[in-house]
């Protein structure tokens, strides 16, 4: 599809939402919202192919003017500037406008499910799982985002053996989606009496928050348990049965929530994070088969694949996708550096995804 084709496709589809919108009294509350926020996603963009249609009508005015000058050089010398002056913007605002005519990526305004968990290195990759699910929290206030903490699941020296948060906000899943991986970090423990630097892992999961709509769970698809909550004793150990367990038969995916002293409240939040899970599973199906012909791609969502690794003798952040490397390891964890990251690897992934033609 040619980019003239792509422009005029996208400014004929704001006339006709903004032509809806003007029927409002007549639209469901469900088709309103959609097509205000359809409405607020093309602003920028038809901004922006507006802003490139006048600076190339700008620049065949001067052309024509050239032509007509007759010999008159003040004129011509003014048409040329005025050339000059165009071809110096137009090349970086048609690189804008072909980002923002990329096809977005339907999941990028969601809202997120964060799932950390230790993987190998016993205590010290629990105290890492620990020191990541904080360094999101920390991203996610700087970003003003909502971060509700799910379900945690401690060691007892303050580490995590895994961790789920709710994340809300605006963008939330199109800036934390290549968060998904292995992270592995690098750094003596404080009982390391000889100072040697160990090696340990957790494993990042960044699902899109999935609808009611978009996930149809069958009653009769779910197996559900109840059981005491566990605790650290005290007035924290629960005494009724408000812990639960889902358990989804046909896929066999289970999901425990225990947080809550309420088991409506339990099973509420449970059912959030299962309909995340088949929801990134179904999702994760799809981006299979259109990997094949993007063996580079960035967000390959492979929970496997070994992403970043955090060195702290050096004070390094690596990330292996993009062979990016900062030294700024206590900016990063500490979620003020972790922009840098991101950034990069969002404009990586646009920048592949324009090399192939926009898919």
């Amino acid at each position: 599809m040619s980019l003239d084709h792509s422009m005029d496709r996208v400014m004929s589809r704001r006339t006709e939402v903004e032509a809806r919108l003007s029927e409002s009294a007549s639209l469901a509350p469900d088709e309103l919202a959609g097509l205000s926020r359809e409405l607020s996603e093309l602003r920028p963009v038809c901004g922006q192919i507006e802003l490139v249609r006048r600076l190339e009508a700008d620049r065949a005015a001067a052309a024509q003017m050239i032509d007509e000058a007759d010999g008159d050089a003040e004129i011509m010398e003014m048409a040329r500037a005025e050339i000059e002056e165009v071809d110096s913007r137009l090349p970086d605002e048609m690189k804008a406008l072909q980002l923002l005519l990329l096809p977005r990526d339907k999941d990028d305004s969601r809202n997120a499910i964060l799932e950390v968990r230790a993987g190998t290195g016993g205590d010290e990759a629990a105290l890492f799982a620990s020191d990541l699910f904080g360094m999101y929290q920390r991203f996610a206030a700087r970003h003003g985002w909502r971060f509700e903490v799910m379900e945690v699941s401690e060691t007892g020296i303050g580490g995590y053996k895994e961790a789920t948060a709710n994340i809300a906000g605006s963008d939330v899943f199109a800036r934390l989606k290549f968060e998904s991986g292995v992270h592995r970090v690098q750094r003596v423990p404080e009982t390391e009496a000889g100072g040697r630097i160990h090696t340990s892992a957790a494993t990042v999961a960044v699902l899109p928050e999935a609808e009611d709509v978009d996930i149809d769970v069958q009653e009769s698809d779910l197996r559900i348990d109840v059981f005491r909550a566990s605790g650290p004793g005290g007035q924290s150990v629960n005494t009724t049965d408000s812990a639960v367990r889902i358990t989804h038969i046909p896929t066999g995916i289970v999901v425990s929530q225990q947080d809550e002293k309420s088991q409506h409240k339990n099973r509420a939040k449970a059912m959030k994070i299962l309909r995340a899970r088949l929801y990134d599973a179904e999702r994760a199906r799809l981006q299979a088969e259109r990997a094949a012909s993007r063996k580079g791609q960035v967000g390959s969502g492979d929970r496997s694949e070994r992403i970043r690794t955090y060195n702290f003798p050096q004070g390094r952040v690596t990330d292996h996708r993009i062979n990016l490397t900062l030294y700024k390891l206590d900016k990063v964890i500490a979620g003020e550096a972790l922009d840098e990251v991101v950034e990069a690897l969002v404009a990586e992934d646009q920048a592949q995804r324009l090399a192939e033609g926009g898919e």
